[in-house]
């Protein structure tokens, strides 16, 4: 009876690591050559369909990619295991429309003829040594990827904006030759990557620095919405990377400005900068509610009428309301002496008035 039931039992899920826990070497192992174009793909956004011999390497390798450009957050949408029953099959799969911006990651030999019109196809075969080295993939031209037969490679007509870093790849391969062990080259090649994203978000964050508009010291400011963000200028920011751009931290060679103006259209730079906006904005927020506890409000209220003390109050408690709210990080000795600042000012009031505010 029990070796029935044990017969009759589901297979064990497939459990993965997660984006932190991968391995980036081994999963790359067979396209070290290419790590340049795989990060500028992943940066990009561009849409890329990974060919697996399994769902397990489908899967790590998509997760791989992804975590290519951390600690950038990668916005767009990613399968790691794709498969025709998916609801997106058919909308993914359509040649009335340019492929979405999506990494696929699926297994079926017969999606070599369904996404053949695919930009970027990467065909990963099973992981053959040559000698102590593993064979690296080559580039070919996308007309070659019709038949179900059709060999190991990378099939894409993508010219890279950066040059290689041949020395990161020597090192690789070097480490390899000498048994180097395998979370050692991974650090190097997570190490790497980081540097260069690093490099390239830099600028950007530079750049958002002075867009906020300071406030002018011994203004109260209240009846004022803090100074608005100015709009990301393109053209402004790439007249910034001659004195600040990426070659002071990378040295890398190559179009960095033609990468920044395609990146510029991709859902990545809109996702960096709403995040980005967020945060400034808030940090304005912030200094807003400073300069607000730092005013001197009884100099203010002296030659104002009750209606004026009463929005006053108004808006204090919104400002308070909505810091609370938007879950701001705000020091607790600022929001108490808000909260001591708005209690003075009601006390400015006649007593009538004190009851109504107090109450509500």
């Amino acid at each position: 009876m029990f070796l029935k039931q044990k017969c009759n039992l589901l297979p064990a899920p497939m459990v993965l690591p997660t984006i932190h826990e991968l391995d980036l070497f081994r999963c790359f192992q067979s396209l070290l050559i290419h790590i340049q174009m795989l990060w500028e793909l992943m940066l990009l956004g561009e849409p890329v369909v990974i060919m697996a011999p399994s769902p397990t390497v489908s899967s790590e390798t998509v997760l791989a990619l992804v975590s290519s450009i951390s600690p950038l957050k990668y916005c767009c949408d990613f399968r790691p295991y794709f498969t025709i029953h998916d609801s997106e099959f058919k909308e993914y799969t359509t040649r009335t429309q340019a492929p979405p911006n999506v990494i696929l990651g699926v297994t079926n030999p017969f999606f070599i003829k369904t996404f053949q019109y695919w930009p970027h196809v990467i065909r990963l075969g099973e992981l053959k040594m040559s000698g102590d080295l593993p064979k690296q993939l080559k580039v070919k031209k996308l007309a070659k990827l019709k038949t179900l037969d059709t060999k190991s490679g990378v099939y894409t007509a993508y010219k890279t904006f950066l040059h290689k870093d041949k020395a990161l790849i020597k090192r690789l391969l070097k480490g390899i030759q000498r048994k180097r062990p395998s979370e050692a080259q991974c650090a190097i090649l997570r190490r790497h990557l980081l540097e260069l994203t690093q490099s390239f978000i830099i600028p950007l964050k530079h750049y958002g620095k002075p867009l906020r508009v300071p406030f002018e010291s011994g203004d109260v400011l209240v009846f004022q919405t803090p100074p608005q963000i100015r709009p990301f200028s393109q053209e402004e920011f790439m007249g910034t990377l001659e004195h600040a751009g990426p070659q002071l931290t990378s040295v890398l060679k190559g179009d960095w400005m033609g990468l920044y103006r395609r990146f510029f259209r991709s859902p990545n730079f809109d996702g960096w900068y709403r995040l980005r906006h967020k945060e400034m904005t808030q940090k304005l927020e912030l200094l807003h509610l400073e300069v607000i506890c730092e005013a001197d409000l009884q100099l203010w209220l002296k030659d104002k009428s009750e209606v004026e003390i009463v929005d006053l109050v108004l808006k204090l408690r919104e400002k308070l309301t909505k810091a609370c709210r938007q879950q701001l990080p705000v020091k607790d000795e600022v929001l108490e002496k808000l909260e001591c600042r708005i209690q003075m000012v009601i006390g400015s009031l006649p007593e009538d008035l004190q009851t109504v505010l107090l109450r509500h």
